[in-house]
């Protein structure tokens, strides 16, 4: 009888490689709770997920999540026994890192609507970095909406102190809110957290580590995470998959008259597409290139996709 295949021990490395059929080995008994119907709702645009790929990927991920979360729980309550004080939740907090178009927002939906169905962590918040962007005319004041995505571009004192409240077990937490639609924080509008059990983070560059300021180190964002998943492709699928999106965009989204983008519904195929090659060029690649691909080694888990949006290759990193 021939032995069963073990994932990849990379040589001198903390990490594990698993191939899809390794990985998905590890859902065990984990129950699939999500409907085509419900799927669809949930895919990005131009993602083709599959139920087949949530089963292989995404209920093992949530499995793995799911003990943490309880582990993390156990931790902080010994913790408040050994202060003598009564126990207090407090989130478990998961970071989402990767490029513009990677398909970020997608793992980020799916593991939120698995995880809010484990009856240990019934209620799950996803927040997106972006709503931490300044707004566009604070952007444009400093010179930064060339720049816009790029760490610089963060309120990082803002969302450093959302990130402290939600460690600190407060009970409601509030975010500002970012609309694509308009490309800017909508204001006197607030997402509003109430208690919950996890908190799903996903933006570009939180798991960036920034520098110190005038000699004096101040923490991370990265501080607060309790998991942290980069989501990986080839840089020419990435690209593919961001051009493809403006261009279903062009004739989606972009035709509403409140869209920051409306322009690019009016012009030629052609000249948007032009448009769409610069912008990666000069912003969004550059941007791959000198911070967020940077913040991949930092990432517990690494989810590696092919050319078809599909994930083939999961990196665990042990410790």
């Amino acid at each position: 009888m021939r032995s069963p295949r073990l994932p990849a021990i990379e040589p001198a490395s903390p990490h594990v490689t698993f191939d899809r059929e390794e990985w998905a080995r590890l859902r065990e008994n984990t129950p699939l709770t999500l409907s085509d119907e419900e799927l669809a709702r949930l895919r990005g645009l131009n993602e083709r997920v599959s139920l087949d790929e949530v089963v292989d990927i995404y209920l093992p991920l949530s499995r793995l999540l799911n003990l943490q979360a309880v582990a993390a729980q156990g931790l902080h309550q010994a913790t408040d026994t050994f202060l003598g004080k009564p126990a207090q939740p407090i989130p478990y907090v998961i970071a989402i890192a990767g490029s513009v178009a990677v398909g970020k927002s997608t793992v980020a939906r799916i593991l939120r609507a698995l995880l809010s169905r484990w009856p240990t962590t019934p209620t799950v918040e996803r927040v997106g970095t972006d709503s931490f962007l300044y707004p566009n005319a604070e952007l444009t004041r400093r010179g930064l909406m060339e720049r816009k995505g790029f760490p610089e571009s963060y309120d990082m004192r803002r969302l450093l102190r959302f990130m402290s409240e939600i460690k600190s077990g407060q009970r409601v937490i509030r975010a500002p809110i970012y609309s694509h639609l308009v490309y800017d924080i909508l204001e006197a509008q607030e997402q509003i957290l109430k208690s919950p059990d996890i908190v799903i983070v996903e933006g570009l560059n939180v798991l960036q580590v920034s520098p110190a300021v005038d000699g004096a180190n101040r923490p991370f964002v990265s501080d607060y995470f309790d998991f942290s998943i980069y989501v990986d492709a080839a840089e020419e699928h990435i690209e593919r998959w961001f051009l493809e999106r403006f261009m279903t965009l062009r004739e989606t989204a972009f035709r509403d008259p409140h869209s920051y983008f409306r322009k690019y519904a009016e012009i030629s195929a052609d000249d948007a597409l032009e448009f769409a090659r610069d912008v990666w060029k000069n912003i969004n690649g550059r941007n791959l290139a000198e911070n967020i691909l940077r913040t991949r080694e930092r990432a517990r888990l690494v989810l590696i996709k092919g050319a078809d949006h599909s994930v083939r290759t999961v990196r665990l990193r042990k410790i």
